[in-house]
């Protein structure tokens, strides 16, 4: 491996720690490091703490990026680590970082989405040395018939299937919701993404989720989950191998109208386990990526373990835990702070939204809910995903619930249903952040705004409690939330809980 001096450039390698790297075993950092290509013996580390990986040898790559037969101009396309623009003739040449595995194009907007048969993303074609140690390629794309400044995207965050039961729960019930929401997008251009935990361990069920994707119509990329992992692999960059021959890259970006995507992976496999964290060479493709975004641009990115999450909060404790947050957000923060930017997460089978260094980070709830035990996920959330429309800059989004219409949005309590609070009705309103607004009414009298708590969802407590509950998983416990409202109700009146979200829409629900 070869042997770095640590200057000014490596930086951006080194704050991948972040202030975290004082809470991380010494053979972690020393794994870390040595990932990323500094030996553990550059930074008084233990050297005999972890195996290095082996790197091939680097490719020559010279191709074209073309659509309708004319080569496409400042294009990025990229090996994972450096990016380089394609020139006016759409044509570009760059030499392979060692160890990279892929070479692939940032999709323009304006395109559409390459597919492979089962309707994954095609972006990307795997790197191969020919005898000259070169290789050719050339990334033909097709204009669209129109524009896709408006276009949506579904996030689908753990589909999470580890059988033949879980499988067809998929393909009875959320597939064919999509497939609504899809039609009823109409013209609008829509693309999904996939939020990590596409399997549960069982990575031999891939062709499943893919026949899935092919029966929902639409392109789909994909985000590695921590379930998604070879998990016998002694090294991160082993662990991928298995997602990578279905999907290819583990990171990448795109581009849809005016919004900027990118996809990381999040999940360090560390040989015995993971933790949230996101690699050197990542971080250092991020800002090679990001510096031909303009400042200001809408940029969303995807990852599977939630950024920071509020979850430690909830249950008291002053930071998250290093397997549910990432590690050196940090890093990532300063990298987007010239833009307006969304992160969306998943993992945590929760609906959870917030706020730090002015990023907005989307913790979704999961298409499998609480691991396909019921209807919901642990906080009560319904099963179902998220769908995001951009007109321009300007994006809105909304939590799908499967099997319901688009308008359920909240699920009401009558008084009682929580013994800490016997006198007041409840209210999950899951899609909740501190934008909406949350009224009560009773009869035709408006009462006032509903307080927030943290408590549990009592559906989920009736689902998810005792030693034998849920019947499937019993391990399964109902989670604290932020998204309960509470409000003292009066006895035999009729109750309308009302909700208006940041966007001016509105939703209600009796008691």
């Amino acid at each position: 491996m070869k042997r770095y001096a640590l200057g000014r450039r490596d930086f951006v390698h080194l704050a991948a720690l972040g202030g975290a790297a004082a809470a991380l075993p010494r053979w972690l950092q020393a794994g870390i490091l040595e990932s990323e290509g500094f030996l553990a013996g550059d930074l008084g580390l233990d050297p005999s703490a972890r195996t290095l990986a082996t790197r091939s040898d680097p490719v020559r790559v010279r191709g074209v990026v073309e659509a309708g037969g004319r080569g496409l101009g400042s294009v990025s396309v990229s090996d994972g680590l450096s990016v380089v623009r394609t020139d006016g003739n759409g044509e570009f040449e760059l030499l392979s970082a060692p160890g990279a595995e892929f070479v692939f194009v940032t999709l323009p907007a304006g395109m559409d989405v390459p597919r492979n048969p089962p309707g994954t993303a095609r972006f990307y074609e795997p790197l191969r040395r020919d005898a000259g140690g070169e290789q050719s390629v050339r990334f033909s794309l097709s204009p669209r018939p129109s524009t896709d400044d408006r276009h949506a995207l579904l996030l689908l965050a753990d589909i999470q299937t580890q059988n033949e039961r879980e499988i067809g729960l998929f393909h009875a019930e959320s597939v064919p919701d999509v497939q609504a929401t899809v039609r009823e997008l109409g013209t609008v251009p829509a693309f999904g993404v996939s939020c990590g935990d596409i399997m549960y361990d069982h990575l031999e069920l891939y062709p499943e989720y893919e026949r899935g994707v092919s029966r929902m119509g639409i392109p789909f990329f994909q985000v590695v989950g921590n379930h998604d992992l070879d998990q016998e692999a002694r090294t991160d960059e082993g662990s991928t191998a298995t997602f990578s021959r279905h999907f290819g890259p583990r990171y990448y970006s795109f581009d849809r109208g005016a919004v900027h995507y990118v996809v990381l992976d999040d999940v360090f496999w560390h040989g015995a386990g993971y933790i949230g964290y996101i690699d050197g060479p990542q971080l250092a493709w991020l800002q090679a990526d990001l510096a031909h975004v303009e400042p200001g641009r809408p940029v969303v990115v995807c990852l599977h373990i939630p950024v920071l999450g509020s979850g430690h909060l909830r249950e008291g404790r002053d930071s998250p835990e290093l397997g549910v947050a990432v590690a050196n957000r940090e890093a990532l923060y300063r990298l987007l702070e010239p833009y307006a930017a969304h992160i969306l997460t998943g993992h945590t089978h929760e609906n959870d939204p917030g706020f730090e260094s002015g990023v907005h980070e989307h913790v979704t709830g999961t298409v499998c809910g609480a691991w396909w035990t019921g209807p919901i996920c642990w906080d009560g959330t319904p099963n179902g995903y998220a769908v995001y429309e951009a007109r321009g800059e300007e994006i809105r989004w909304r939590y799908k619930a499967t099997g319901e219409d688009p308008a359920h949005q909240i699920r009401a309590y009558a008084a009682g249903s929580d013994p800490g609070a016997p006198d007041e009705i409840i209210a999950n309103i899951w899609g909740w952040d501190p934008e909406w607004s949350v009224v009560w009414y009773e009869g035709g009298d408006r009462r006032g705004s509903m307080a927030r708590r943290i408590s549990l969802d009592p559906l989920s407590v009736e689902l998810h409690t005792g030693p034998d509950l849920p019947a499937v998983r019993s391990w399964v416990d109902p989670v604290r939330t932020r998204h309960l409202f509470f409000a003292p109700a009066s006895p035999g009146r009729q109750i309308t809980i009302e909700a208006t979200d940041r966007f001016g829409r509105q939703y209600a629900e009796r008691i």
